[in-house]
């Protein structure tokens, strides 16, 4: 594999770490991977009072077994133990999620054997969520250290009600030695049309741009990471008007926020399917300390979309599309109606 992150090619992978050599510079990187993953609802098997699990109950409308939960567990680790390890050999660092009923099945999906050997940890708070869905943060403590960490309140009226939707979670910490701040995100849903909800999702992106704002003002060259489902395209005005992001590095002065998914969207890629069409729906949007390769530390290499041959539907009406858990109330074993999407950082050592 041939990259060209430099004014030079690096050219040989080592246990993780990349070399490099032109004529008489000669250069070592190491490269970790962060992403995120809709889990699809990954709930568990127990009745919560609180919140409205009934469908995803042993006598509920999809007969949520023990045995389909713990089904769905294995898929999910699996999918988590392979993004990234072309290049990142040890695997993610840190994954955002979305889709998560509580804390519980994250402490469930940890301990699979496909990830268990990786140790991750948890962050996670409850939201408000009308449907009981959270989002929430594994990290691998050999590589990430919480510093501190909070969930946002997203606030959405309609009508002067209240929609009550998943919170923001905030998460400051060290990735080996680079303070960095993530952000993981699971903006309101495009249910009763997309220009009507529309202002929702820009409030998502409105509350992170306040956010990243009030740490750039202070520390310019800031670390962030703006990741999630944002049920909106990198074209959508959630984006481009509301968090500010330009597509191309050599704008990203400008606004300070890198969205490098809005390339591989106007090319036709997507990490979702609906109507015969793809969405973009799983992004990560960096800040300019992150692509900025004068800088110490980790710096922007790719991103990418985990889209392996697995994870598609092989057949019938949804050829083409993520192999999800249900289609409607069928059970067909599958993953997520979402594509994984991960970047990749280097820096020299």
């Amino acid at each position: 594999m041939t990259i060209r992150p430099l004014l030079f090619i690096i050219t040989i992978l080592i246990g993780g770490f990349y070399t490099s050599s032109s004529q008489d510079t000669s250069k070592k990187y190491k490269i970790a991977s962060i992403g995120f993953y809709n889990l699809e609802n990954l709930f568990d098997t127990v009745d919560d009072t609180l919140i409205n699990d009934e469908e995803f109950l042993p006598e509920g409308a999809r007969a949520w077994t023990p045995e389909r939960y713990q089904e769905k567990l294995t898929n999910m680790a699996f999918v988590i133990s392979q993004i990234g390890i072309q290049d990142a050999k040890n695997g993610l660092s840190v994954l955002g999620v979305s889709e998560i009923e509580n804390r519980k099945v994250l402490e469930d999906l940890v301990i699979q054997p496909s990830i268990k050997d990786r140790n991750y940890q948890i962050v996670h708070y409850d939201s408000p969520d009308h449907r009981g869905v959270d989002v929430g943060l594994l990290y691998n403590p050999k590589h990430f250290t919480p510093i501190m960490s909070k969930p946002i309140t997203l606030l959405i009226f309609n009508d002067g009600i209240r929609r009550y939707t998943r919170d923001v979670l905030y998460v400051k910490g060290l990735l080996d030695s680079d303070t960095v701040h993530i952000m993981v995100n699971h903006w309101p849903s495009r249910g009763g049309g997309e220009a009507k909800t529309a202002p929702s999702r820009n409030s998502g992106a409105q509350l992170c741009r306040n956010v990243v704002d009030s740490v750039l003002n202070i520390v310019p060259d800031a670390k962030f990471f703006v990741m999630g489902d944002l049920n909106d395209d990198p074209t959508n005005e959630s984006l481009k008007s509301y968090l500010r992001t330009v597509s191309k590095v050599k704008d990203v002065h400008k606004t300070g926020m890198f969205n490098p998914y809005e390339d591989l969207f106007r090319r036709g890629q997507g990490s979702n399917a609906y109507r015969d069409a793809w969405s973009l729906f799983d992004q990560i949007v960096i800040s300019k300390g992150v692509v900025d390769k004068n800088k110490m530390g980790y710096y922007f290499f790719k991103a990418n979309i985990f889209n392996k041959e697995f994870l598609i539907t092989p057949t019938g009406q949804y050829k083409g599309y993520p192999l999800r858990t249900f289609s409607g109330d069928t059970y067909q074993s599958g993953y997520s109606d979402h594509f994984p999407t991960y970047i990749y950082l280097i820096k020299e050592i």
